[in-house]
């Protein structure tokens, strides 16, 4: 299974959304959407997310509409506000073998929107999907190298994944090759969320027109335009759940509820602008996983050595390069890690240092003599294409601090990572990373591993060193020292500069005051529980 560009999936969806969002917000006439007069008694969210677009596509195996898809689908486990992993379809869990083997207990008696009780082979039916070539999932990679027989399954060896077993109807297994202490983590995501076997098979593809999970919340109807567009999606409570009821009897979800709908109190929640405060409504703000980062070409000279990669990085102001990307609905805050804070016993333990141009000069000068003997050469800083608008004011800021600093960039774009094997000259690559699960590997593995996209850009950097302990990290089960093995990855990323990081992104919502309850959790927008929110008459 090949691992989708980084650039072209989920980076380039993360950035469009989180960066634009202000544009969207006046982006269409309210007449896309006609609602009835605004009724005090009105019991129905509706919610306006940064997509600038519906598509009514609801598969979590591929990490579409992951909001609505989280209301409709529950998995084995599940995060709390804390990052803590809590029982959700499976009551109780076991681990032996050292890691090795998990063992899920079911909840008896759960049961899929449409009455069928949920089994073990559900659970079977649902993460053997995401390994099928033809799921088209670019998650399934998670489980490709780590559980048993996942490999011989998906090159056609065997007719199924040795590592997944129904013991009982409600019991199921997963056996990992290694100890795998990031399982439950990984679990608790919205692409290994269980589907109901029987229905997918009776419906194939026809499933998600009208989808049925065992969510808090069930399909009800799609919202169509006068035209009679799909535009969004209306929800409705399952009072059959076997969790906490929600305390809103429906959701309606569409990027096309306006500004006109929110001061008429038409709608409730809706990304955070300006223009809004004059209204008196809530900001509530949150997340803070998402990543925009430097990487630099190390095998080309003169990047192949550390100093001068230092020396780049020193030019690098990141507080204005946040201003440059932030706007009402995006908080952006600079940062000197890779792995975020916000993930638990990874709190930064460095204290953050600003530009330092003159110390930058000082080593080219002494170090290179570059600015005596010969020009710096010019600096190209690459923009995956598809993300060129997104990334382009913080790639101007950057241009900017570094003509000030003597040096000469410019901006271009590329399509796909390998289009710049080619090139020659020092430059930049400028990307942002959403995590696909709250875990310091799903940073340090995609950005600097093996398998990385960008893995031949850094040449023999990080080192041999920095392998060892990333493999150490994988099958490490105490949660203390595999802390302490990912901050020493970061010192090594510090010592040898392959890449910076640069500023995180969160998120901000505008939500009427009679909203209660709604809160932006770490893992952004899409992972909010709707459970809490209710109405203030």
């Amino acid at each position: 299974m090949m691992k989708p560009c980084m650039f072209t999936r989920r980076a380039v969806r993360a950035v469009l959304y989180a960066l634009f969002c202000g544009l969207a917000l006046a982006g269409f006439s309210s007449d896309v959407i006609r609602l009835s007069p605004a009724d005090e008694n009105r019991d129905t969210l509706r919610f306006r997310g940064f997509e600038t677009t519906f598509q009514p596509r609801l598969d979590p195996a591929k990490g579409e509409m992951v909001f609505i898809s989280l209301q409709l689908f529950d998995g084995l486990v599940r995060l709390d506000a804390d990052l803590n992993v809590v029982p959700d379809l499976a009551e109780y869990w076991d681990i032996s073998e050292g890691g090795r083997c998990y063992t899920f207990y079911l909840r008896k008696g759960v049961r899929f929107h449409d009455g069928r009780e949920l089994s073990a082979d559900d659970v079977m039916y649902s993460f053997t999907r995401l390994l099928r070539l033809e799921s088209e999932s670019p998650f399934g990679r998670y489980l490709l190298d780590k559980v048993e027989g996942a490999e011989e399954f998906v090159q056609g060896r065997t007719i199924g994944v040795g590592g997944f077993r129904v013991l009982d109807p409600y019991i199921f297994e997963i056996r990992w090759k290694d100890p795998y202490v990031s399982a439950p983590t990984l679990l608790s995501m919205s692409f290994c969320r269980i589907l109901p076997k029987k229905a997918m098979d009776e419906q194939g593809r026809n499933f998600f027109f009208r989808p049925i999970g065992t969510g808090p919340f069930k399909f009800d109807s799609w919202m169509r335009s006068p035209q009679l567009d799909i535009v969004g999606i209306r929800l409705v409570r399952n009072l059959s759940h076997h969790g906490r009821i929600p305390k809103i009897s429906a959701l309606e979800y569409s990027p096309y509820f306006t500004q006109d709908h929110f001061a008429a109190r038409d709608s409730d929640v809706m990304p955070y602008s300006s223009d809004l405060a004059r209204l008196g409504c809530q900001v509530v703000e949150g997340g803070g996983l998402d990543l925009i980062y430097l990487m630099m070409s190390c095998a080309n000279p003169p990047f192949n050595r550390p100093w001068v990669r230092r020396a780049m990085a020193m030019i690098i102001d990141k507080e204005k390069l946040a201003q440059a990307a932030a706007s009402d609905s995006i908080r952006a805050r600079p940062t000197d890690v890779f792995i975020p804070g916000q993930l638990p016993g990874f709190f930064p333990d460095i204290a953050p240092q600003g530009a330092q141009v003159k110390e930058a000069v000082r080593l080219l000068t002494e170090e290179e003599d570059y600015f005596r003997a010969r020009a710096f050469p010019r600096i190209i800083l690459y923009l995956p294409q598809s993300a060129r608008e997104a990334l382009a004011p913080v790639a101007r800021e950057m241009i900017t601090q570094f003509e000030a600093a003597g040096l000469s960039l410019s901006m271009k774009t590329f399509r796909r990572p390998e289009d710049l094997r080619e090139v020659r000259g020092p430059f930049f690559v400028l990307g942002e990373w959403r995590m696909d699960y709250p875990d310091a590997e799903n940073v340090i593995q995609p950005l600097f591993g093996k398998s990385s996209d960008l893995r031949w850009l850094m040449g023999e950097f990080p080192g041999s060193d920095f392998e060892r302990l990333l493999q150490a990290s994988g099958l490490e089960s105490g949660r203390a020292r595999r802390i302490r093995l990912f901050r020493e990855m970061e010192q090594v990323i510090r010592r040898d500069v392959p890449g910076v990081p640069l500023i995180t992104i969160e998120r901000r919502l505008a939500v009427q005051s009679h909203i209660k309850g709604l809160r932006i959790p770490v893992l952004g927008v899409s992972y909010i529980d709707l459970r809490e929110a209710s109405f203030a008459r």
